[in-house]
């Protein structure tokens, strides 16, 4: 195995929070669950959940709500379509995985009868059971992001890792997109991150795992094997420590 750069958590991880956002459920013609987009998620997890890691997993919605699309509505009916909507791609993706073999289980922080609801004690012995955690509805509240859900999960379940699934191979110094000049940080402190605004995620979700001591993880989920390399500590992505 190879040693992480400096700054990186070190190997083992055993448990971890992935956070997938709702455009790793689009279809390639547009807004909905894609088949292709789902498939390739799973597989991931498949790969991943082989290696004997324990894995949460908490979705977002943006491939059917996207609050930019909803500014004619009030912002807490707004959030709570976004919430609504996660339990879609949720189901989606309990369903393929339970398929294919791979044993999930689905937790709601919004109130449904036949979801079980978000429970840290039921989450963590479902992870012991090496089932995958599936996290739907958020916090349940509007005004909250799906980053701070992820980062509440991975608080309560013990994860070693919060893993953030992205279209972008790490933290930069800039826009990789428009900026020319951005470089790429292989790791980055907590502190950093929140006193300079970097772009990585909600400050709320990482001001929390700076307080639990939680690692964040940024990589590019598009590429397959990605994820896997992440938890090996292999040199991908970027990572959030107490280092600089």
């Amino acid at each position: 195995m190879t040693p992480p750069p400096s700054g990186q958590p070190r190997p083992p991880i055993g448990r971890i929070l992935l956070k997938l956002s709702g455009e790793a459920f689009r279809r390639r013609s547009g807004a909905g669950v894609g088949e292709d987009a789902l498939a390739h998620v799973a597989e991931e997890l498949t790969q991943t959940r082989a290696q004997g890691i324990q894995i949460g997993v908490v979705v977002g919605a943006g491939n059917l709500v996207r609050g930019r699309e909803t500014a004619f509505l009030d912002r807490a009916t707004a959030d709570q379509m976004g919430m609504i909507a996660t339990l879609i791609n949720g189901l989606a993706l309990c369903d393929v995985l339970n398929r294919a073999g791979v044993a999930a289980d689905l937790y709601s922080a919004i109130a449904v009868s036949w979801i079980d609801p978000v429970r840290p004690d039921s989450a963590r012995a479902t992870l012991d059971r090496d089932r995958i955690a599936i996290f739907v509805g958020g916090t349940g509240n509007p005004f909250v992001t799906t980053d701070t859900a992820a980062a509440i999960r991975a608080a309560e379940i013990g994860a070693d890792a919060l893993l953030k699934a992205s279209t972008v191979d790490g933290i930069y110094t800039g826009d990789p997109k428009t900026d020319a000049d951005a470089e790429r940080l292989a790791s980055v402190s907590y502190d950093r991150i929140i006193s300079t605004q970097l772009n990585v995620m909600d400050l709320a979700a990482v001001a929390l795992c700076r307080e639990q001591g939680i690692p964040i993880g940024i990589f590019d989920h598009t590429t397959s094997g990605n994820l896997l390399k992440m938890v090996r500590g292999e040199a991908v992505g970027s990572w959030v420590t107490p280092a600089r």
